[in-house]
């Protein structure tokens, strides 16, 4: 089985790239393969342009770094997006490849009289988070469930994905980092765990 990691921090010595490099080495443990999308690094433009639009307006054909992301999720059998949370959200580099690449006619098809056919329903998901509050602020305010709302239900649902990983990994500028690293190695090895039971 083969999956995609989409890793979104500028920084190659973060503990985003670290928990995405843990995931990897959990992959390759468990005899599956993947692959790294260093979005900073390899320079993914997240503006949304008109001729994004029109490609949600009218099925028009993608711009070609936009069909390259596709194709890179059509080889995968699950996506792994590492992401530190800014502003309780996504980061907008993330955020903007959510929505170039996840379009009308590709993860979805509607249109104005036409309900939404979920085109992902393939792909399986897994979500690992960094926030540097604790559980306590996040709980506060509700994020947990803010965060499901709006990224495992609002985008991956949406498109029919399965969210099987939604992991808040807080306190990650605290004593929390390595118990993190574990957790994503864990999640990396025990990702495919039940195509291969069921295989």
């Amino acid at each position: 089985m083969h999956a995609l990691i989409v890793v979104a921090h500028h920084d190659p010595q973060s503990l985003t790239h670290s928990i995405a490099t843990q995931v990897a080495a959990g992959l390759s443990a468990s005899g599956h393969t993947y692959e790294i999308a260093d979005l900073a690094a390899e320079g993914f433009d997240p503006r949304y342009t008109a001729a994004d639009h029109r490609v949600h307006r009218n099925h028009a054909t993608p711009p070609a770094d936009v069909l390259a992301e596709q194709a890179r999720l059509d080889r995968a059998d699950a996506l792994v997006l590492a992401f530190p949370i800014y502003w309780w959200s996504l980061p907008g580099l993330l955020k903007g490849w959510v929505d170039r690449v996840f379009v009308n006619g590709w993860a979805i098809d509607y249109g104005p009289d036409t309900p939404v056919v979920k085109k992902l329903r393939h792909l399986q998901v897994h979500l690992l988070a960094l926030g540097a509050a604790d559980a306590g602020a996040f709980d506060r305010h509700g994020y947990a469930t803010a965060m499901r709302t709006q990224i495992d239900y609002g985008i991956f649902d949406y498109c029919g994905a399965k969210v099987v990983t939604s992991e808040l990994l807080l306190d990650s500028e605290g004593g929390a980092a390595e118990a993190h690293l574990k957790t994503a190695k864990a999640v990396g090895q025990q990702l495919f765990e039940a195509e291969t039971v069921a295989g």
